[in-house]
């Protein structure tokens, strides 16, 4: 989702519109290259040769090569018209025609959306695939993959509302109380308590749209992350704790993510960690976010792989995650023709953490850190990376870190770029 978004945003910095085509019967213009046999169909078969098989030279539903030969297929036309694949995202295309313009494409299974600079180019593109493919012509994109996008003259509304209202009704929870945090900010879970076991199937079916929802709702990216850890056996003190993120949802279906036009189009981030806060292994949580002018395009909330010995340890470990992050933006931007002419910074808010990946000298405290997470000190020799200071305060990753009160919960939210309808 991390590319609809980066798509979504220079499509509001070029002030460019988003069109979309879908493609009827899919898999089935996927061409072979390995010999597959079917039996005859009942009904349909020969007299005389009753023993005998079919050889396919097309794809199938349900056959397993049948993806990878409709992406064989769109790939070979879409280089034929011109395009040039992304080297860091095998379904983004560009295609520049110096002078007339230029058109970047995004391909999701049967869905493609595009837009560009030339009115001629747009419309030439759609009359090409439609004459080459069974596809239907959706105008402007207003519904991708459950997202819905609201388009107008210099920004974009991303949202989930009808996906949000048909999870509140499966949950049964249409009409609850609405909540305004997503958290109790002194809760503590752990995955065993007295509180006894709920249905783990329902458990796992919330948690799992929840998931989804935090594509267009990084607001409760973090407390999702926590209740994933307990799918195995969940608790009714867990169901809770899910059913207190659907009040707070019910509150804020109108939500959503609001793209602008921004005078600054650089890829900057934010990235924090918590100590030891999971109950059960004493793990740290990584908590970054990236933004291309004032609204979030990529971030994370997830638990540490290894037990971080300091908040110092814990905060390094969250600047390489957010640095692996940002090297795979820039080299998308790239492909995309929007090249980061400088480096890329990251805000943290530990100087200690911050100066590690600025002298890589070994200490005596730092000499047992996996060497894998000083590879910022190498992206900032490159001039890829620059890591600064920000004051706890101004850090908006750390609502991807802890359960946050109110009155700060709702100033970082504002500065994700979530915005009411």
């Amino acid at each position: 989702m991390e590319t609809i978004r980066v798509f979504i945003t220079i499509a509001t910095q070029k002030q460019w519109c988003i069109y979309q085509l879908d493609v009827k019967t899919t898999f089935l213009n996927g061409e072979l290259k390995e010999e597959v046999y079917v039996m005859q169909p009942e009904g349909f078969v020969v007299q005389g040769k009753e023993d005998q098989v079919y050889r396919l030279h097309k794809a199938l539903y349900g056959l397993r090569q049948a993806p990878r030969a409709w992406y064989s297929r769109v790939d070979d036309h879409f280089t034929k018209m011109g395009f040039v694949r992304s080297a860091n995202k095998p379904t983004v295309y560009r295609k520049h025609q110096g002078v007339a313009g230029e058109l970047l494409l995004c391909l999701y299974m049967d869905d493609i959306i595009y837009m560009g600079s030339s009115d001629e180019m747009l419309r030439e593109f759609k009359q090409t695939m439609m004459k080459t493919f069974e596809m239907s012509d959706l105008g402007l994109i207003k519904y991708f993959l459950g997202l819905e996008v609201k388009q107008s003259k210099g920004s974009l509304f991303l949202s989930h509302k009808r996906y949000a209202e048909d999870l509140l009704s499966k949950a049964a929870m249409l009409h609850c109380k609405p909540i305004s945090t997503p958290m109790n900010s002194n809760e503590k879970l752990q995955s065993q308590d007295s509180s006894g076991y709920t249905n783990p199937s329902k458990y796992r079916m919330l948690v799992g749209r929840l998931l989804y929802l935090t594509h267009s709702r990084p607001d409760i990216m973090h407390v999702v992350s926590i209740m994933s850890r307990f799918m195995q056996t969940p608790s009714m003190h867990h169901l809770g704790a899910v059913k207190r993120i659907l009040r707070y949802i019910n509150g804020t279906t109108n939500y959503g993510l609001l793209y602008t036009k921004n005078d600054e189009f650089n890829l900057t981030g934010y990235s924090d960690s918590d100590l030891g806060g999971s109950q059960d292994d004493r793990k740290s949580t990584t908590g970054w976010l990236f933004s291309l002018g004032s609204t979030a395009i990529a971030w994370c909330s997830k638990k540490q792989p290894i037990t971080a010995l300091s908040s110092t340890e814990a905060e390094y470990i969250s600047i390489t995650s957010a640095a692996c992050e940002a090297i795979w933006l820039r080299g998308l931007l790239e492909d995309l023709n929007e090249a980061q002419g400088s480096p890329s910074i990251i805000r943290c808010d530990n100087k200690a953490a911050i100066s590690i990946a600025r002298n890589p000298v070994m200490h005596g405290r730092t000499k047992h850190i996996d060497t894998r997470y000083h590879f910022i000190c190498e992206l900032m020799k490159d001039g890829l990376i620059d890591i600064t200071h920000c004051g706890t305060n101004e850090q908006v990753a750390d609502v991807f870190t802890k359960a946050l009160p109110n009155h700060k919960f709702e100033y970082f939210r504002n500065m994700l770029g979530i915005r009411e309808l």
